[in-house]
C-alpha cells in the first residue's frame, strides 16, 4: 500500500483510507451488522490500510466505540482521524460548495462517459497524485 503524507505533521498514512460512516449508523441504509463490521475493519488493516475516518456525528460515540473495539488488536499500525471535517475546513464554506457541486457534475460526466462510477473516477485521480 502506497503512503501520503498527511499535512504538515509528517504522518504517514495509507494512500486509501476508509470512511466508517454507516457502519454504526445508517443515514441512506441500515447500519452493518457490528460483527461483519468487526471484520470488514480488520481486513483492511491486513489490506494496508492505516487511516480511517470516523465521527461522533456517526453515533454518537457508536462509531468510534466500533472502530475501537475492532481495532485494538492493531492499534499501533493504524491513524484515527476524528472530527466532523466538514466544519473545519475552508473549502466546504457555503460559496464552495457551489463550486464543489460543479466538480460533482464534472466527475459525474466523466464517469458516464468511461461507464464507472464518479467515485471510481475520484479515487482514480486521488491515486494518481504525487
Amino acid at each position: 500500500m502506497q503512503k501520503r503524507k498527511l499535512g504538515e505533521s509528517g504522518l504517514q498514512v495509507s494512500a486509501v483510507g476508509l470512511g466508517c460512516m454507516g457502519m454504526s449508523k445508517g443515514y441512506y441504509s441500515t447500519p452493518g451488522d457490528r460483527q461483519e463490521m468487526v471484520a470488514l475493519l480488520r481486513s483492511a488493516v491486513d489490506r494496508g490500510v492505516t487511516f480511517f475516518d470516523t465521527a461522533e456525528v456517526y453515533g454518537p460515540f457508536a462509531n468510534e466505540e466500533l472502530t475501537g473495539e475492532a481495532l485494538a488488536p492493531v492499534r499501533d499500525r493504524i491513524n484515527f482521524e476524528s472530527s466532523d471535517f466538514r466544519n473545519l475546513v475552508p473549502r466546504f464554506t457555503p460559496e464552495a460548495r457551489k463550486a464543489n457541486l460543479a466538480f460533482v457534475d464534472l466527475l459525474r460526466n466523466v464517469a458516464a462517459r468511461k461507464k464507472v462510477t464518479p467515485a471510481q473516477v475520484a479515487l482514480a485521480w486521488l491515486l494518481a497524485q504525487n
